[in-house]
């Protein structure tokens, strides 16, 4: 069974039926003995860091977070999600994140060429080959 963590700052929707169309037994849960007892866990994100880190704080999930991480249970971060696993952002100076990961969430250099927010498609690489990655066209680009 796959969690879903629900803290109101997710596209949580989106995840979970994205995994049922795969074939996955989802739950979408705070509930703390709900995660632990979760194959895998998903902390799908949209919005604010800080605003996140405090929705964590408020239902109790920093601590099982950690607990999960810690014994091993695979935990997949998308999006905010992913940023909130370092230690802190730029974009909430002062909130700790959960520092799972080592390093800061840094702003994209305006002075590169790049169109910030950059939203679109890119050209993919996969240095490594794994089944998460068969069957996606590495040469795909519009921009």
């Amino acid at each position: 069974m796959i969690a879903v963590l629900d803290y109101d700052a997710g596209n949580i929707k989106s995840v979970e039926k994205a995994l049922q169309s795969l074939g996955a037994q989802v739950l979408v849960t705070r509930d703390r003995e709900e995660i632990l007892k979760a194959d895998h866990i998903i902390l799908p994100g949209v919005g604010a860091f800080g605003d996140a880190m405090k929705k964590l704080e408020t239902y109790g999930l920093i601590p099982v977070i950690r607990e999960v991480v810690d014994k091993g249970i695979p935990f997949l971060g998308i999006c905010l999600g992913l940023q909130l696993l370092f230690d802190e952002s730029e974009e909430a100076p002062g909130v700790k994140g959960l520092g799972i990961l080592p390093g800061k969430i840094v702003r994209f250099s305006e002075n590169n060429g790049l169109k910030i927010p950059q939203i679109g498609w890119n050209r993919l690489s996969f240095p490594r080959k794994g089944r998460l990655f068969e069957g996606i066209d590495e040469s795909f680009i519009l921009s």
